[in-house]
Formats: structure tokens, sequence, C-alpha cells
């Protein structure tokens, strides 16, 4: 198992593309599931969870062809998506297991199909993050849903029915499932409670080009107007919001100064919010978002997640890191998910002075230095905090389990190196 070398003490420098979405192209890729003509993605980040989809979906009898590509000078990917025929309508345990958003699969599916067999996803290191709202919104739509076997079986007569839908949580998942299956249905689906986060406005957008009939992008309430078929189209994934946060904080954490090409201020208004709290300057260009903490003493905020527009939960745990060397007392409040202060222990094994109330909130006060130390990562967004603290200790940092963050940030260590850091991944023989 990979694991990355740290020596901290360099202040970061210079540029950083920051890649495509994983949370957008996770269902963007299912989406092409709802017709049989192509649907090429740009701008796709090179990341073992699009790998992962895609061996899902290959395995259901989608031809999948990936190009190398480039956007304003650099490398990315580009997939095409053509499912003209199902091999198979059973996204299996072997697959589901290795990643939550498998689940993605079932709207799309049962649209289209009439019958889809999905392996229940279960938990996840952050905590329990149950299908309920996915499954009786579908029952709405007319699904007959069984779980047997730890298999979630959905069918249905003929075709999905539009229905008048009221999300009791704002499901950033349940919003994307239901919006695809609802572009089939029969009739005027009406999702109330939907999520708002980017990528579902990103996902929108690829849908009203294959030819579903959406209104209400961006707010609470989304219409959708069933129709008989959707067509091939061509779509550029936005670029990754959490990404650009937590290369913001690494420029704010080591007192650097970091250009983030292909940043959207538009999407991180709330934490941009707290950094310029902090005393970071934040610069925002027509493509591109500059942090600058040169010569900056920075001041500890409360942050509090909550659904999108708020603070998302994806980057507490970064934030938490840079409050762990930021003058003063901080508190962290988590509304989201429980479990996700798995990173305390770590942080606190480097010098870090937290306290965690209950399994919602923490105390971080400042320190002037945090040491280095062999650290174990948890989850996605845990191992980047821990990266983070590495990158401003005293001596060398050792992160174990670095397959979580390649779940999520593409060439994190040549990123980083590229600006400066003293950053090595050490491979592991198999």
């Amino acid at each position: 198992m990979d694991k990355i070398k740290i020596i901290g003490g360099n202040r970061l420098e210079g540029k950083i593309y920051i890649s495509g979405a994983k949370n957008a192209a996770l269902p963007l890729i299912c989406a092409s599931l709802l017709t049989d003509e192509t649907i090429t993605l740009t701008n796709m980040p090179a990341l073992s969870d699009i790998r992962s989809m895609n061996a899902l979906l290959e395995q259901m009898g989608t031809q999948i062809d990936s190009f190398d590509d480039f956007l304003d000078g650099h490398e990315t990917k580009t997939y095409s998506y053509r499912t003209p025929k199902f091999t198979s309508l059973i996204a299996p345990y072997d697959y589901v297991r290795k990643m939550r958003a498998s689940y993605y699969v079932l709207g799309p599916v049962l649209a289209r199909e009439g019958h889809a067999e999905l392996s229940l996803p279960g938990g996840c290191a952050i905590g329990a993050r149950p299908m309920d709202i996915h499954l009786t919104s579908l029952e709405q739509m007319g699904a007959k849903i069984e779980i047997k076997n730890g298999y979630v079986h959905a069918d249905i007569n003929g075709k999905l029915k539009g229905a008048h839908i009221t999300f009791h949580t704002a499901s950033v998942g349940a919003t994307c499932n239901i919006l695809m299956a609802a572009t089939l249905a029969e009739g005027e689906t009406i999702i109330e409670n939907a999520a708002k986060e980017p990528e579902i406005a990103d996902l929108i957008d690829l849908l009203i080009a294959m030819g579903a009939q959406i209104e209400g992008k961006n707010t609470s309430k989304l219409v959708i107007q069933g129709v008989d078929k959707l067509h091939g189209a061509r779509h550029k994934v936005i670029a990754d919001r959490i990404e650009a946060g937590s290369y913001a904080i690494a420029a704010a954490i080591t007192n650097g100064r970091i250009e983030l090409v292909n940043a959207q201020a538009s999407t991180l208004r709330t934490p941009l919010e707290i950094l310029k709290a902090m005393g970071v300057s934040v610069e925002e260009g027509d493509n591109s978002l500059t942090i600058d903490a040169t010569n900056r003493k920075l001041t500890g905020q409360d942050i509090m997640t909550d659904y999108y527009p708020g603070f998302p939960t994806d980057l507490q745990a970064q934030f938490m890191a840079l409050m762990t060397v930021s003058e003063g007392a901080s508190l962290v409040t988590e509304n989201i998910w429980e479990n996700r202060f798995m990173h305390v222990p770590e942080l606190m094994r480097m010098g870090a002075n937290i306290n965690v109330h209950g399994h919602a909130s923490a105390i971080v006060r400042g320190v002037k230095q945090l040491s280095g130390a062999p650290v174990m990562a948890t989850d996605l967004r845990a191992s980047f905090a821990l990266i983070l603290a590495g990158l401003v200790a005293e001596g060398e940092t050792i992160v174990n389990r670095v397959y979580h963050l390649d779940r999520g940030y593409e060439k994190l260590d040549e990123k980083l190196k590229a600006v400066g850091a003293n950053v090595e991944r050490i491979k592991e023989a198999e």
C-alpha cells in the first residue's frame, strides 16, 4: 500500500490546475445509461473512483473509450460512453462495495429498462448513509421495491410515473438519482427540497443537452417533464471545488501564494469568506483564483458545515488542519455526517490541541508548531488534512493509506511538488 512522505516547512508558491470534479463526473457517467447514443465527457479527472464506475458500467454493457486531451494547456481525460443494449441490469456487490456512488445507476437503469438490481451500499468510514430517500421516491413514481439478500430489486410496469416528491433531507445522491429517473418518466415530476450543489447543476446541463426538459436549476424546486427518449451529447465536467478549496488551504497553511487555474470562485463562496476572515488574500480571476497568505498571521474562525451554499462538509477536515496552527481558538461543528472527526487523533499525534465534544463539535486551539509523525488516513478528506498538517510540521510525516487520496485527488504529489512541497510517494511492494 503506497505512502506519502512529507518534509514540512516549505512555503508553497506557483500554479495548480484544478481537475474536473469527481462528485460531478460520477452521476454524469451514469446519465449516459439513459440513452443508447454516445455521451462524451471532457475534463474528466483520472481517479480510482472514475475507474471503478467505468468498470461497473462496462459489466452492464457500456462501451467506453478514453482519450488524452488538453484544456488550458493541461493534460486531461475525455471519455465516451455508449450503451446500445444492456448485458446486465445488476450492480453487483463486488463493484458497489468499492464505491457508494455506484447507486447512481439505479434511477437511469430502472427508467430505461423497467428493472434494476443494486447491491446495498451500506455505510462508510464517516457514518451511515442510507438510501431511504432514493427508494421511497422511486416508489412514489410507481416502482415496486423489494430488498432481499442484500440487494435492492426495483421493477415497474411500463414506465415510471411523474410524482410530486418532497425530500425530508436535501440529499445530493437522491436528487441526482430521482432527477435522472424523472427525465424518462411519464408526465411531470416535481422535486421539493432538492439539493443545490454545483454538481447537480452540472448534471442538469448535461441532461438538457441530451433532450431533457428541466426547470429550476440552482434552486430547491426542480420540475421535470418526462420525454420518450434522450439522445447523445458532449459535456465538459465542472472544476472540482473541493480540490480547489483543499489547495487554497495548502497555500494558507504554508503562508504561500498559489494560483488555482480553472477554479470557480462562485462555487466556494462560504469557504473563501472564512479564509478572508482569517487574514488570507483572495483574488478572483475569470478562470482562476489566487490565494495569498504571504507574511500573514492567520486567526482562527468558527466553521459549521451545512448543505450548499453553506460550508461544505468535504472541507471540514482540511480547515481543521489550518485551525491547528492559526492564532486563537476555533469551534468546528459538523452537521452533515456523524463520525467525521476521525482525523482528530492523527492531528493530535502531530501536536495539535483539539478537544472533541460529542460527535458534532470540536474546539481547536492553535499551536506554534506541529511535529512530523507517522499517521493513518481514515477517509478521503481526512487524508488531505494530514497532508496539510505535514506541509507545516517540523520534520518528516508519513501518511499511510494513500488509496483514500487516489479516490479524489488527481496527481496530488506531482501538483504539490510543482509548487515547492517536499513530497514523495513511496511505492509499497504488492
